[in-house]
Protein backbone atom coordinates (compact mmCIF):
# COMPACT_ATOMS: atom_id res chain seq x y z
CA UNK A 1 0.00 0.00 0.00
CA UNK A 2 3.04 2.39 0.28
CA UNK A 3 6.50 2.54 -0.80
CA UNK A 4 10.11 4.30 0.06
CA UNK A 5 11.95 6.02 -1.73
CA UNK A 6 15.35 5.56 -0.38
CA UNK A 7 17.25 7.98 -2.47
CA UNK A 8 19.22 9.83 0.04
CA UNK A 9 21.13 13.16 -0.55
CA UNK A 10 23.08 13.92 2.57
CA UNK A 11 21.12 11.26 4.74
CA UNK A 12 17.80 12.67 4.18
CA UNK A 13 15.09 11.02 1.48
CA UNK A 14 14.54 12.74 -1.20
CA UNK A 15 11.57 13.13 -1.73
CA UNK A 16 11.04 15.97 -4.70
CA UNK A 17 11.05 13.15 -7.08
CA UNK A 18 7.47 11.72 -6.32
CA UNK A 19 4.37 13.43 -7.88
CA UNK A 20 1.33 13.49 -5.63
CA UNK A 21 0.38 15.27 -2.48
CA UNK A 22 2.65 15.92 -0.18
CA UNK A 23 1.17 15.58 3.49
CA UNK A 24 3.36 16.07 6.69
CA UNK A 25 5.52 18.40 7.48
CA UNK A 26 9.37 18.70 8.67
CA UNK A 27 7.99 19.25 12.54
CA UNK A 28 6.64 15.92 12.45
CA UNK A 29 7.61 12.87 11.77
CA UNK A 30 5.81 9.15 11.36
CA UNK A 31 6.65 6.25 12.23
CA UNK A 32 6.23 3.83 9.45
CA UNK A 33 7.38 0.10 9.92
CA UNK A 34 10.34 1.63 12.56
CA UNK A 35 11.42 4.00 9.71
CA UNK A 36 10.49 7.84 10.62
CA UNK A 37 9.14 9.74 7.76
CA UNK A 38 8.92 13.11 7.86
CA UNK A 39 7.22 14.16 4.94
CA UNK A 40 4.86 11.68 2.83
CA UNK A 41 3.21 12.49 -1.32
CA UNK A 42 0.34 10.45 -1.93
CA UNK A 43 0.01 9.37 -5.52
CA UNK A 44 -3.16 8.04 -5.96
CA UNK A 45 -5.98 10.81 -5.73
CA UNK A 46 -8.89 8.65 -4.64
CA UNK A 47 -6.89 8.36 -1.45
CA UNK A 48 -5.47 11.96 -1.42
CA UNK A 49 -9.58 13.37 -1.94
CA UNK A 50 -10.40 13.42 1.74
CA UNK A 51 -6.93 14.59 3.20
CA UNK A 52 -6.95 17.39 0.36
CA UNK A 53 -10.29 18.15 1.03
CA UNK A 54 -10.73 18.17 4.51
CA UNK A 55 -7.60 21.05 4.19
CA UNK A 56 -9.27 22.72 1.58
CA UNK A 57 -12.91 23.46 3.24
CA UNK A 58 -11.11 24.49 6.09
CA UNK A 59 -8.92 26.98 4.12
CA UNK A 60 -11.96 27.94 2.57
CA UNK A 61 -13.86 28.35 5.71
CA UNK A 62 -11.49 30.85 7.06
CA UNK A 63 -11.30 32.71 3.73
CA UNK A 64 -15.30 33.26 3.99
CA UNK A 65 -15.48 34.37 7.09
CA UNK A 66 -12.35 36.67 6.55
CA UNK A 67 -13.56 38.54 3.41
CA UNK A 68 -17.13 38.54 5.00
CA UNK A 69 -16.06 40.49 7.97
CA UNK A 70 -14.02 42.51 5.56
CA UNK A 71 -17.25 43.21 3.37
CA UNK A 72 -19.26 44.10 6.79
CA UNK A 73 -16.54 46.75 7.88
CA UNK A 74 -18.56 49.90 7.39
CA UNK A 75 -15.67 52.45 7.85
CA UNK A 76 -13.76 52.06 5.22
CA UNK A 77 -14.03 55.28 2.66
CA UNK A 78 -11.00 54.16 0.97
CA UNK A 79 -11.87 50.60 -0.39
CA UNK A 80 -8.93 49.05 1.31
CA UNK A 81 -10.93 46.30 2.90
CA UNK A 82 -12.57 45.37 -0.16
CA UNK A 83 -9.32 45.45 -2.40
CA UNK A 84 -7.62 43.04 0.30
CA UNK A 85 -11.17 40.80 0.26
CA UNK A 86 -10.98 41.02 -3.31
CA UNK A 87 -7.15 39.71 -2.96
CA UNK A 88 -7.67 37.13 -0.66
CA UNK A 89 -10.37 35.57 -3.21
CA UNK A 90 -7.87 35.63 -5.74
CA UNK A 91 -5.14 34.24 -4.06
CA UNK A 92 -7.11 31.32 -2.87
CA UNK A 93 -8.57 30.88 -6.39
CA UNK A 94 -4.70 30.61 -7.65
CA UNK A 95 -3.52 28.22 -4.92
CA UNK A 96 -6.74 25.65 -5.28
CA UNK A 97 -5.44 25.69 -9.28
CA UNK A 98 -2.17 25.46 -8.49
CA UNK A 99 -2.02 22.73 -5.63
CA UNK A 100 -5.20 21.23 -4.76
CA UNK A 101 -7.20 21.32 -8.49
CA UNK A 102 -6.05 17.63 -9.32
CA UNK A 103 -7.41 15.52 -6.04
CA UNK A 104 -10.35 17.47 -5.52
CA UNK A 105 -13.47 17.12 -7.47
CA UNK A 106 -15.54 18.52 -9.58
CA UNK A 107 -18.44 19.01 -7.24
CA UNK A 108 -16.16 20.43 -4.93
CA UNK A 109 -14.74 22.97 -7.21
CA UNK A 110 -17.82 24.00 -8.28
CA UNK A 111 -19.55 24.94 -4.91
CA UNK A 112 -16.19 26.63 -3.96
CA UNK A 113 -16.29 28.63 -7.53
CA UNK A 114 -19.67 29.67 -6.94
CA UNK A 115 -19.76 31.17 -3.31
CA UNK A 116 -16.23 32.88 -4.47
CA UNK A 117 -17.81 34.63 -7.71
CA UNK A 118 -20.56 35.94 -5.46
CA UNK A 119 -18.45 37.21 -2.81
CA UNK A 120 -15.97 39.11 -5.76
CA UNK A 121 -19.00 40.35 -7.47
CA UNK A 122 -20.25 42.25 -4.31
CA UNK A 123 -16.86 43.27 -3.44
CA UNK A 124 -16.29 44.67 -6.76
CA UNK A 125 -19.82 46.08 -6.56
CA UNK A 126 -19.04 48.14 -3.53
CA UNK A 127 -15.97 49.07 -4.50
CA UNK A 128 -17.39 50.95 -7.64
CA UNK A 129 -19.93 52.34 -4.85
CA UNK A 130 -17.39 53.88 -3.12
CA UNK A 131 -15.39 55.16 -6.53
CA UNK A 132 -18.59 57.26 -7.32
CA UNK A 133 -18.72 58.42 -3.91
CA UNK A 134 -15.79 59.32 -3.80
CA UNK A 135 -16.09 61.34 -7.15
CA UNK A 136 -19.30 62.54 -6.43
CA UNK A 137 -17.53 63.93 -3.11
CA UNK A 138 -14.92 65.81 -5.56
CA UNK A 139 -17.02 67.22 -7.91
CA UNK A 140 -19.11 68.74 -4.95
CA UNK A 141 -15.96 70.46 -3.73
CA UNK A 142 -14.95 71.70 -6.62
CA UNK A 143 -18.46 72.84 -7.46
CA UNK A 144 -18.88 75.26 -4.10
Amino acid sequence: MYSINNKKIKGKTNIKELEGFNMGSSNKSYSINGVEVKKIAIQDTDLANPIVTEVVLKKYKKLIEYVTNLLIEEDDDTGDSIREALNQIEKFRQEIKNKYRDYLKRKELEMMSKQLMLLKKEAENRLIQIRENLINIKEGKRSK
